[in-house]
């Protein structure tokens, strides 16, 4: 008896420690994004950036991430979850000491790529170990403190941003990323032990991830050029990549993205198109008000974070709350009331002016909080439960990979706007009108795209 106390204890005890690890490698990607939305403006006015290579700072880690997570999500299911977690921590540390160190637009954004690499390795193995640990009846309360550190690191990101900036500037973000990062890689090397490979020994698909990395760069590219033809070509050749993609995956043994799961998983087909939906939908929305409130509003980059700081931290109460639920009630559910609740505050988002009170933009993100709260983390446990325990990683990484294109679509659609209503000009007061009209227009966008999002949500079927 003695004995299997003893044992509960330790398994308790590791699946903390993952737990704990988990949360730290979920807070660092989100808190780096949020922090660097905020300095945007004061990035753009020091290195002299229009607003199409402004938003290609923020849109460059997207595009890297997107690119490499599912062939890293593979990797680390055959090689080690562990293993790739750890190069990707390191990897992010020292991309943002060169991010910190640039003084050129176009070195930040190539170091930006790199930091995108190092997140992509982190995307795709911090949730899939978390899984790998935690049995299906707790998994939903374990992601959803796992989602909770992303809405942290989104909510403490505006504020602890806007002071860097304003008193230390932008560079020192990146600095403090950096510092984050080597704390994470000292705890997951001295005290994560074990590791996890639930597809040890099979081929890793050379060749399908190549395929995948040129039609995701074509693709997302694409959307940074329209509406020009070439662009419109771009598209139409990106999407062609992805039909040759998934033609070669469905003739592997070993595909690094397991193309069945899309054709005959619909809980697993669904729960990602929603996810897509929902981050295509709403990832602009932050990077929007950011410039909103200090262009229009004349907010300082401090107090423009402490406001955008509401919608995470509701998402940071709300994310433990649904993720508990759905062990109990069919995640469809919750997940589509939270993207009802999402809708209602983008669409309050679309009547924005330069007179609008706070209390109005206070209430757009306690909503858009409620929405995200009880869609992500109930979502991902219906994705991670849909498959079995060897394509952790893969479910992990696709997963990461919806977030992250829908990330790049939504910016990619504020660029397209920002090209189509102000052009390659620095945002100053006589741009400002025009701002707003674009900013409007991508909301709209934004809720009927979520509104469509409500019903993929639900089609998805029984968990259980």
């Amino acid at each position: 008896m003695n004995s299997e106390r003893a044992h509960q204890e330790t398994e308790s005890s590791s699946k903390n420690l993952v737990l704990a690890i988990a949360i730290m490698s979920s807070f660092l990607t989100p808190f780096t994004s949020s922090s660097i939305n905020i300095a945007l403006p004061s990035i753009g006015t020091k290195l002299s950036l229009d607003a199409v290579s402004l938003n290609w700072v923020a849109t460059s880690y997207l595009l890297a991430a997107a690119t490499f997570l599912v062939p890293f999500g593979r990797i680390a299911d055959i090689w080690g979850r562990k293993k790739i977690l750890q190069i990707g921590i390191a990897m992010d540390a020292i991309a943002s000491i060169l991010c910190g160190i640039s003084h050129l637009g176009g070195w930040l954004i190539f170091f930006r790529v790199l930091q995108g690499f190092g997140g992509s390795m982190i995307f795709g193995t911090a949730v899939a170990i978390l899984t790998s640990v935690y049995p299906p009846q707790e998994r939903g309360r374990a992601l959803g403190f796992s989602t909770a550190a992303v809405y942290t690191g989104l909510s403490v990101g505006p504020l602890v941003g806007g002071f860097m900036t304003q008193h230390f500037g932008w560079q020192g973000i990146f600095f403090l990323n950096a510092l984050l990062g080597v704390i994470i890689s000292l705890v997951v090397f001295s005290k994560l032990k074990g590791e996890w490979a639930g597809a040890r020994g099979e081929k890793f698909d050379y060749i399908g991830s190549i395929f995948y990395a040129i039609a995701m760069v074509i693709l997302v590219y694409a959307l940074s050029v329209l509406p020009a033809l070439w662009g419109l070509a771009l598209v139409f050749l990106g999407l062609v990549g992805f039909v040759v993609f998934f033609r070669w995956e469905t003739r592997q043994e070993f595909p690094v993205l397991k193309v069945e799961f899309f054709r005959s998983n619909t809980v697993f087909a669904f729960s990602n198109l929603a996810a897509l939906i929902n981050y295509s939908a709403t990832a602009g929305s932050g990077f929007l008000l950011s410039l909103y409130l200090q262009y229009i509003n004349g907010f300082t980059p401090e107090r423009a974070g402490l406001i955008l700081i509401t919608q995470p931290v509701i998402m940071v109460i709300c994310s433990p709350i649904s993720g508990n639920l759905s062990d109990k009630v069919e995640p469809r559910i919750v997940s589509s009331i939270g993207m009802t609740f999402t809708t209602a505050g983008l669409v309050m988002l679309t009547f924005l002016s330069n007179s609008t009170s706070l209390v109005y933009i206070f209430a757009s993100l306690f909503i858009l909080g409620l929405g995200f709260g009880f869609f992500t983390s109930p979502n991902t446990n219906a994705v991670m439960s849909s498959v079995e325990r060897k394509f952790y990683g893969v479910a992990s990484g696709t997963l990461g990979t919806m977030r992250l294109i829908g990330q790049a679509f939504s910016l990619g659609l504020v660029l397209l706007l920002f090209s189509l209503f102000i052009g390659k000009v620095q945002i100053t007061p006589p741009y400002y009108a025009l701002f707003l009209n674009a900013s409007k227009v991508a909301f709209l966008i934004s809720a009927i795209l979520c509104f469509a999002g409500i019903f993929a949500s639900f089609a998805r079927g029984k968990t259980r």
